[in-house]
């Protein structure tokens, strides 16, 4: 079942094991799909080590850790109609990436299809599946699933000119909840994001990986994003809540202190989202205050 439809679309730094084990999960699909890994400045052999074991895998080596925008230089370079993005920790079941591509094929409005996660090595959904099931955004009624107001990169098929249209994952952000921006500004553009349970990809959190960071990244970038996308009221709430909920300690006030002194970019770039996406975005509210599968650890 060769389908040229997705390139799958990897980042990673300096984890040659799982990216090579994800490769090799890649390259055992029946979809046969074109992949391309971008190596952000790894400093452990991963660019040979792929070279040697996946001759056929693009490589891009910038020669610095870009983040996310490493998936920006690699879908320059994607040629099929739809990117499937991926972790070097993660990889997608057999006939996900088809099943994507014909929904993707089906409804012409559709830029997204996010698939169940499955956390190995025991096989059980991760938690924020069930919050994707139940989403309570308004969907029209053709969509094939529940619509979202963000995606989870590694879990989704993505359109990849709406991708390139909405300009990709802003260079600011690097990594941690990189998603949420490039999200609502699909949707500004017309797009709906949706949820698809019968697809499944499979995801072994890395050991690898600096939580204390990630949890600093991930306060500074939904402030950054508010900021950038909500009108003051929702801005300011949400800047509120984070502020009451967040663990206090030195992460936290690193976080808010970068968040803060990027005010001046942020106020030349801010762009309210139209009507209909801010009021997406408040039927999440709810969830996203009492989500057990969010937060702000580390």
């Amino acid at each position: 079942m060769n389908d040229p439809r997705t390139t799958v679309v990897v980042i990673t730094h300096n984890r040659r094991a799982e990216l090579l084990r994800t490769l090799d999960r890649l390259a055992e699909l029946p979809e046969r799909p074109p992949a391309i890994v971008t190596d952000n400045g790894s400093t452990d052999g991963t660019s040979p080590a792929v070279a040697r074991r996946h001759p056929d895998v693009q490589l891009l080596s910038p020669g610095r850790n870009l983040g996310a925008v490493g998936r920006n230089l690699a879908v320059r370079r994607v040629r099929t109609p739809y990117v499937a993005f991926c972790d070097d920790d993660s990889w997608w079941a057999p006939g996900s990436l088809s099943g994507a591509a014909d929904l993707l094929d089906r409804h012409a409005r559709l830029a997204t299809v996010t698939a169940r996660i499955v956390v190995e090595p025991d096989g059980t959904d991760d938690p924020i599946v069930e919050e994707l099931r139940r989403s309570p955004v308004p969907a029209p009624g053709w969509l094939p699933g529940p619509a979202l107001g963000s995606f989870l990169a590694a879990a989704t098929v993505l359109r990849a000119d709406a991708f390139r249209a909405a300009g990709g994952f802003h260079p600011r952000l690097w990594l941690g909840g990189e998603e949420e921006l490039l999200a609502v500004d699909l949707a500004a553009d017309g797009w709906w994001l949706t949820y698809a349970d019968h697809l499944t990809a499979h995801h072994q959190p890395s050991t690898a990986r600096d939580s204390t960071l990630r949890r600093r990244h991930g306060i500074r970038n939904t402030l950054w994003f508010t900021w950038l996308r909500r009108p003051a009221g929702p801005a300011l709430r949400r800047t509120l809540h984070l502020a009451r909920t967040v663990p206090r300690d030195s992460v936290s006030l690193h976080a808010f202190a970068e968040a803060a002194a990027a005010l001046p970019w942020v106020l030349r770039e801010r762009r309210v989202v139209p009507a209909a996406v801010e009021s997406r975005l408040r039927t999440l509210e709810h969830a996203q205050l009492h989500s057990t599968a969010r937060g702000y650890t580390g």
